[in-house]
């Protein structure tokens, strides 16, 4: 299948990238998918064209964008942390002109958050209608609240009203699997549909295939199949059980698990 792609410009000047499937007759399912702490780089884009191959519309919004050096961001030598407000507004900004496209169907959203994006998709679910909420290796680092998260992790889960597809690795440095046993309780504690899964041996960036250091290619294309059955699974035309609660979790840990032993991969 052909993608095609073009970018459209919000009223506060970010930038979106639009991918689709050439010659559609009608409205596809929506996808927003963030990019990682570097900003939007040519790995978001990929991803993006792969989702839109399996017959999505897929937005990448370019958050980070007010950042001046761009180059220095895309190479991790700065860093970005704004508001949750501010993402709000920012993702109200795309899924509107999901809205105006003829080849989106706004009303079938999924959101995925990877990394440091991973919590604005839990946000977003939390204040707006969402039908698929995605995060990878990211979201439940910090579980208080502070100047820029104004309301406490567990408060926002609380509110979440989309299924959760939560993807980490066991070798991350940042977010432990007592940090994602964390969310699972909550989860289950409010009622909340998930699936998490743990990846062996995998650290922070496994999905990334621009940074060998990091990229774990069998969880990677794992991850990939488990985005796009979550994704079928919750936006297709006939889906959607709305009293019943679905819970899945699986793990591959190592029995001596110790965090303070992960550590950073380039």
């Amino acid at each position: 299948m052909q993608v095609d792609s073009k970018t459209v410009v919000c009223g506060s000047g970010m930038p979106i990238r639009l991918y689709f499937p050439e010659g559609i007759k009608e409205p596809l399912p929506s996808v927003v998918l963030m990019h990682e702490r570097y900003g939007l780089v040519q790995h978001t884009g990929d991803l993006a064209r792969r989702l839109a191959d399996e017959g999505y519309c897929v937005a990448t919004p370019d958050l980070f964008f007010y950042v001046e050096d761009q180059d220095a961001l895309h190479a991790g030598a700065a860093k970005a942390t704004p508001a949750d407000p501010y993402v709000l507004d920012r993702l109200d900004e795309v899924v509107a002109v999901l809205a105006g496209q003829p080849v989106a169907d706004s009303t079938r959203l999924g959101m995925i958050g990877v990394c440091q994006t991973g919590r604005y998709s839990i946000i977003y679910g939390a204040k707006r209608p969402l039908n698929a909420c995605t995060i990878i290796y990211g979201g439940i680092s910090d579980w208080d609240k502070s100047e820029r998260r104004p309301e406490r992790m567990e408060d926002v889960l609380k509110e979440l009203k989309a299924p959760l597809l939560g993807l980490y690795g066991e070798a991350d440095h940042s977010i432990s699997v007592p940090d994602v046993l964390r969310l699972r309780n909550v989860l289950e504690m409010h009622d909340k549909s998930y699936r998490l899964k743990i990846y062996e041996d995998a650290p922070h960036g496994w999905l990334n295939d621009t940074m060998p250091g990091r990229y774990r290619k069998v969880a990677a294309e794992n991850a990939m199949y488990e985005v796009v059955r979550f994704l079928k699974q919750n936006l297709s035309a006939t889906s959607g059980r709305p009293n019943r609660v679905i819970w899945e979790f699986e793990s591959n840990k190592d029995v001596h698990y110790d965090f303070s032993k992960n550590v950073r991969f380039e």
